[in-house]
C-alpha cells in the first residue's frame, strides 16, 4: 500500500521544519511528500528545498505562480498524489511518530473504510500541551454514535489535518467547491466519503494540534475569557452562515451524482428542515440574550418571554442561565 502525505504552505518558516521533521521519525516512512506552496514569501520554499535535499523518501515541491487559497491548495496537493492512501497535513502541527503505521493499519484490515480521522493534541507555539483535546470542542461524544453523514450535515467534526483516505475518491470529491460557507477543503471530502463510503474515527491523539495568532484555522479553546457580547455576534454571525449553507447544500448536493442514493436524498432533506428551523431558533436565542433591556421590569419580561419559548432549555443551560440573566445589569 502506497501512502501519500499532501502537504500545504504558505509563509509557514516559523513551524514548517518541525513537522518535516516528524514526517522523518514516522515509525513507517511515506512513499511520498508532495508539497503545494501558495507562493510564500518567506524561508518556506528554502526549508523545502534543504528537506528534499537530505529526505529518506521523495519530495516533490509545487510552487502555484498565483496565490489560490488553502482549499484549491489542498485540491490541487491530492491530484498530484499517486498513493493509494492519501494523509493531509498542515504545515505547523506535529505528528506522532506511529500515525502513519497506526492508520494504514486500519485502512488494511478495513477494506470497506474510506476515511480515517483521529482525536488531537491541543498544544501552545512551543508544543506544550494545554490540556485539551481537540474533539472537546469539534466532535462530542453524544454525536459518535449518530449517523456519521447526517453528523457532517449538521457541522463538519473533521479537521484535515488528522484525515486520511483512500486515493480513490479523489475523483468523486474534485472540484471541492469554494462558495459554501463554512465549508472548507475537509468538510466536503468528509461530506462526499460520508456519502459513498464506511468513515472510521478513533479517539487517539496522532497530532499536535498547535495553537498560534497566525493560523488561518484553530479552535476557541479559551472562549471562557471572552466578553459575553462578542460570544453572541460571533455566534449569530455563524449561524447565518450556517443557514446560507444549509440552503446552499439543499441545492448542490442534488447536483452531485455522488448523492444520488435515495436514501441520501431523503436524509439530506430531512437534516436540512431540522437544521434550518433550529439554527433559526439559536439566532433568535442569541439576540434575545445579547439585547435584554437594562430596566429591571422590562429585563424581566423579555426573560420570561424566553423562558416560554423554550430556547433558554434548548440552547443554554434552563433556569440557571434565565436566572443569569436576571441578575446582570447588562451584558
Amino acid at each position: 500500500m502506497k501512502i501519500s502525505i499532501a502537504l500545504c504552505t504558505y509563509n509557514g518558516e516559523n513551524f514548517l521544519s518541525e513537522q518535516l521533521e516528524s514526517f522523518v521519525k514516522q515509525t513507517h516512512l511515506p512513499d511520498e511528500l508532495i508539497v503545494c506552496d501558495d507562493k510564500s514569501a518567506d524561508k518556506t520554499i528554502e526549508i523545502l528545498n534543504k528537506f528534499a535535499a537530505n529526505s529518506p523518501f521523495p519530495v516533490h515541491i509545487f510552487i502555484n505562480e498565483d496565490n489560490i487559497g488553502s482549499t484549491k491548495n489542498f485540491e490541487k496537493a491530492i491530484s498530484l498524489c499517486t498513493g493509494d492512501i492519501v494523509f493531509l497535513s498542515d504545515q505547523d502541527d506535529v505528528w506522532n511518530s506511529k500515525k502513519i503505521e497506526r492508520i494504514e493499519t486500519l485502512f488494511i484490515k478495513h477494506k470497506n473504510i474510506g476515511m480515517i480521522f483521529t482525536n488531537a493534541e491541543i498544544v501552545d507555539e512551543k508544543l506544550a500541551s494545554l490540556d485539551k483535546k481537540l474533539w472537546d470542542f469539534t466532535f462530542e461524544k453524544e454525536q459518535r454514535s449518530l449517523n456519521f453523514f447526517d453528523v457532517l450535515m449538521r457541522r463538519n467534526v473533521v479537521t484535515g489535518a488528522t484525515m486520511a483516505f483512500r486515493a480513490e475518491f479523489a475523483e468523486s470529491f474534485s472540484p471541492i467547491p469554494t462558495d459554501i460557507p463554512n465549508t472548507i477543503h475537509d468538510g466536503w471530502i468528509s461530506l462526499v466519503i460520508a456519502a459513498n463510503s464506511e468513515v472510521m474515527f478513533i479517539d487517539e491523539c496522532l497530532i499536535k494540534y498547535r495553537q498560534h495568532s497566525n493560523q488561518q484555522l484553530g479552535v476557541d479553546w479559551n472562549h471562557r475569557n471572552k466578553n459575553r457580547s462578542d460570544l453572541y455576534k460571533n455566534s449569530i454571525i455563524f449561524h447565518h452562515n450556517e443557514l446560507e449553507r444549509l440552503n446552499l447544500m439543499n441545492v448542490v448536493l442534488r447536483t452531485f451524482p455522488q448523492f444520488k442514493a435515495p436514501q441520501i436524498q431523503l436524509s439530506i432533506n430531512e437534516i436540512v428542515r431540522k437544521n434550518l428551523e433550529e439554527k433559526t431558533e439559536l439566532i433568535k436565542h442569541y439576540n434575545a440574550r445579547m439585547n435584554l433591556p437594562n430596566g429591571k421590569f422590562k429585563r424581566i419580561l423579555s426573560v420570561f418571554f424566553e423562558l416560554q419559548s423554550g430556547r433558554y432549555k434548548r440552547f443554554s443551560k434552563g433556569w440557571k442561565s434565565a436566572v443569569k440573566d436576571l441578575v446582570e445589569s447588562k451584558i
